[in-house]
């Protein structure tokens, strides 16, 4: 079970840094939207970017050298335009407020939001489809394993994750935290541009 462990552990230590899909279901989670349906559009993307990147993406990086600079540099504009939107709600923190919060949106938006964020971050290419790729080379036939166990990690980090917000809910019931937890994404994803480029 070494290829199944590893691979759960990987891609569970590279899930667990807060980014663009993290944000979206905590914020999901804590206004109580769609939490189902938004845990399993990001896991199942995830599953199929890690299938594809387990499959052999490392021979297309291999083939075409430029695709791992493309998906560093482009990566680092996702995240730094996601810190203009995190300072923004920040700064509109009357809209935050869980006892004044407007009426859940529909469900079809809410999933285009998701996905949006999901398949048009270039950082969720480099963590499922690059890194995970690459760590997988190593289980000659037990890549299947390694794949399951990563795929495993992040069905239950999401939907732990959003489901799993509700616990915390209480405390987000003032602007203040709201704020808070707005200040802390922005800064997470002016960081994580920041690593992309150096």
């Amino acid at each position: 079970m070494g290829a199944f462990v590893t691979g759960f552990l990987t891609s569970l230590s590279l899930i667990l840094a807060i980014g663009a899909q993290n944000a979206f279901v905590l914020r999901t989670g804590l206004l109580g939207r769609h939490i189902f349906w938004v845990c399993l559009a990001c896991a199942a993307s995830d599953a199929i970017l890690i299938s594809i990147g387990v499959a052999g993406f490392e021979k297309a990086t291999a083939a075409a050298p430029w695709i791992a600079p493309l998906l560093r540099y482009g990566g680092a504009v996702f995240p730094f335009c996601l810190w203009r939107d995190a300072i923004s709600r920040r700064c509109a923190a009357d809209m935050l407020d869980l006892g004044t919060a407007p009426a859940p949106a529909h469900l079809w938006p809410t999933l285009l939001a998701c996905l949006a964020i999901t398949w048009l971050n270039p950082h969720v290419y480099l963590d499922t489809m690059v890194l995970l790729g690459a760590v997988s080379a190593q289980f000659v036939g037990e890549k299947p394993l390694f794949a399951a166990g990563a795929i495993l990690a992040s069905f239950g980090f999401f939907f732990s994750l959003g489901f799993g917000a509700r616990l915390v809910r209480p405390w987000f019931q003032s602007p203040r935290s709201w704020r808070i937890l707005e200040g802390a994404i922005g800064a997470i994803m002016w960081a994580i541009a920041a690593g992309l480029v150096i």
